[in-house]
């Protein structure tokens, strides 16, 4: 077999594939042999009319497609090995030609993995974030913990401030009509929480128990009710009571109530491990995403939109796995929002376009690098997956094998190599 390559504009490639006589022959004869079970002729049995016959009845031309069919795949696969192209979209076939005793040619144009010219991507002088925990955010966490445990109690005052709890009685009218949903009695609303329409607490601010007022808001623009998004609205509100939260005082006693330790020391401790674990992973995860932005934004890539809408597609399917555990499918859930999937993409193309250059980038370090896999990691990795859905690993090898992603598993056990030497490197 014969292939010619011509490189294209847009990561396109055209491969012009020559296939010898004797394989055109061979696939003819298959063909014939795949045709002619469905064939009655006079005279033969069902499936046994000679091929000749065949032929002459109706054209050499009859084989013609199905030994296509055998020769393109079979020929478009060799092509792209002795090209050495990594082809990123379904190829378009054309001027195809077959005759008997003859070579068949057909033409192949595809689009390609882009090329990547790195630029630096060691000793990129980041540094990492200050990991060591502050006293003020031990204390934060101290106060969260006492705002769940605190209770809500009647304040002496009578007039509403910033932080108070407001129980109201209140109707809202949209040109001067009560509209659904807009009611509601002994409602509890926290002043300062952003939790109603804007405008609306401020103007409680300064009210007295048992006093009536008339608020006057707008709807945002993006309102989740179309009917209501953007409208003048106008409640009769009643503050029927006045609430503040007492929070319990930090001493031995809140830690034995609050949490599994005996003193508030003890208590304080365990707080500040917490967040050392945490801040610990977080600088270690933003130091890394860090390193390949930068690794990243130092290569040229001429990215394709078919690389985008791929990340798109693995982002999209994401979401609505992460919106299904929460009881909600992805298109009621966009819906809510205010916009469909085709919103959603635009809104996350320049995104998808980031990480899909950066996986790019990814693999031409590991390439440069001579980055491997051994046999050893990629069982290990299969190893780990197998342990998180409790089945054998043979299991979970054949299963991947059986749908084509062992392979998908291994590139992506050479990105993690590739970043961990980024890592190393910087």
């Amino acid at each position: 077999m014969e292939v010619k390559k011509e490189v294209l504009e847009d990561n396109k490639v055209k491969l012009e594939v020559e296939i010898e006589s004797k394989k055109v022959d061979e696939a003819l004869e298959q063909a014939y042999r795949q045709v002619v079970k469905d064939v009655e002729i006079p005279g033969f049995r069902k499936g046994k009319a000679p091929r000749k016959l065949i032929e002459k009845r109706f054209g050499e031309e009859v084989l013609h497609k199905d030994a296509l069919d055998i020769l393109i795949p079979q020929g478009y696969s060799q092509a792209v090995e002795e090209a050495d192209i990594e082809p990123i979209a379904q190829p378009d076939i054309e001027d195809f030609y077959i005759a008997k005793g003859e070579s068949a040619n057909f033409t192949a144009i595809v689009e390609v993995k882009p090329e990547v010219e790195l630029g630096a991507y060691k000793d990129l002088g980041i540094e990492k974030e200050d990991a060591a925990v502050k006293a003020e955010e031990i204390s934060q966490r101290l106060e969260q913990m006492q705002d769940k445990h605190s209770q809500l109690a009647t304040a002496e005052r009578e007039e509403l401030e910033e932080g108070d709890y407001a129980i109201i009685d209140f109707t809202g009218y949209v040109d001067g009509e009560e509209f659904p949903g807009g009611s509601a009695e002994e409602y509890s609303l926290e002043i300062g929480s952003g939790n109603f329409i804007p405008g609306f607490e401020e103007q409680l601010i300064g009210m007295k128990v048992g006093e009536e007022k008339t608020v006057e808001v707008n709807f945002p623009e993006d309102y989740h009710a179309d009917e209501l998004a953007g409208a003048e609205a106008s409640f009769d509100v009643l503050l029927k009571e006045i609430k503040v939260k007492e929070k319990p005082e930090l001493n031995d006693d809140f830690a034995a109530e609050a949490s599994d330790y005996d003193t508030i020391a003890d208590l304080k401790v365990s707080i500040e491990e917490e967040l050392a674990a945490q801040k610990e992973e977080s600088v270690e995860n933003n130091f890394r995403e860090e390193l390949i932005k930068k690794a990243s934004e130092n290569a040229e890539v001429k990215m394709t939109d078919t690389l985008i809408d791929e990340q798109l597609d693995q982002m999209f399917q994401r979401l609505s796995q992460s919106i299904s555990q929460q009881g909600m499918n992805a298109e009621d859930y966009l819906s809510y929002m205010g916009m469909d999937e085709a919103g959603w993409r635009e809104q996350n193309r320049d995104t998808a376009a980031e990480r899909a250059k950066e996986l790019l980038v990814l693999e031409a370090i590991a390439e440069v690098e001579e980055i491997e896999v051994t046999d050893e990691e990629l069982d290990e990795e299969v190893n780990q997956i197998a342990e998180m859905h409790d089945q054998e690993p043979e299991q979970i090898k054949a299963i991947l094998q059986m749908q084509g992603q062992l392979s998908q598993l291994k590139e992506d056990i050479k990105r993690q190599k590739a970043i961990d030497f980024l890592i190393e490197n910087n």
